[in-house]
């Protein structure tokens, strides 16, 4: 069960946290895997570690911000079979203490970045007779967070382009759902955190995970393999759908 042999996937974001968990999965699923990252270094050292358990791995340098690049990377693998749209950028503040360039700057990678990967792989699919797309969401588009403004609003836009392609491409047999996770652990929050509070961190820390009604923090793991489930065969029967995946966060929170 939950095989991906003789798929290819394509996996923006590939190159750390829950895409790298994402991209390993899959690999050891049997899926060929193209990881799309700005962060070549990165991406390059994920390549390594699912060819040395065996695997198949590509890189490809890559800013989803950027249709033309993101075309030809796309034309060049062909074959897409698997969409995983999980690249995106965080942002910190209210609408008041959001700039122009900031909404600018969140919305080129949050939403045109999966427009342009979208855009690319949707004919693709048609072509091939069939596939999957998950995106990358999260409980922000859900419920009001505190100082989220525009990364909540790009999310919402990314539930909304979920159910969008889920209902425009349901005779191509293309199937879109989507995740949105509350808090993982992901490099990016430790940084976020050693940036911002050098001097308590931990309890910081302690405090973000605290957050979840059930106590913790989830792992990029976790969100792998329900990334997995909903890209695999035996989800067939699932299209248009957005999986919260917070611990509680988004119905028990008080």
């Amino acid at each position: 069960m939950l095989s991906l042999a003789n798929k290819t996937a394509i996996i923006t974001g590939g190159g750390s946290g829950i895409g790298q968990a994402i991209a390993q999965l899959f690999a050891r699923q049997g899926a060929a895997v193209h990881i799309l990252e700005r962060n070549a270094t990165a991406a390059e050292a994920v390549v390594a570690s699912i060819a040395q358990a065996g695997g198949r791995a590509y890189a490809h340098t890559c800013d989803v911000s950027q249709q033309i690049p993101v075309l030809n990377v796309f034309r060049k693998v062909k074959n897409v079979d698997i969409l995983v749209n999980n690249a995106g950028i965080a942002h910190v503040g209210r609408l008041d203490a959001t700039t122009e360039a900031d909404v600018e700057r969140i919305l080129s990678v949050n939403v045109k970045g999966v427009y342009n990967c979208l855009f690319a792989a949707v004919p693709l699919m048609q072509h091939r007779g069939g596939g999957v797309i998950l995106n990358m969401s999260s409980v922000a588009a859900l419920v009001g967070i505190p100082d989220r403004f525009a990364y909540s609003m790009s999310k919402g836009a990314v539930q909304a382009m979920t159910l969008s392609v889920a209902r425009d491409y349901m005779a191509d047999r293309i199937r879109c759902n989507s995740i949105s996770p509350a808090r993982i652990h992901t490099p990016f929050v430790d940084g976020f955190l050693t940036e911002n509070y050098p001097d308590t961190r931990a309890e910081m820390f302690d405090k973000l995970a605290q957050s979840q009604p059930i106590g913790r923090m989830g792992t990029p793991d976790e969100v792998a393999m329900l990334a997995l489930y909903l890209c695999s065969d035996e989800a067939g029967f699932i299209t248009g759908c957005d999986y919260p995946l917070d611990g509680g966060f988004s119905k028990l929170n008080t």
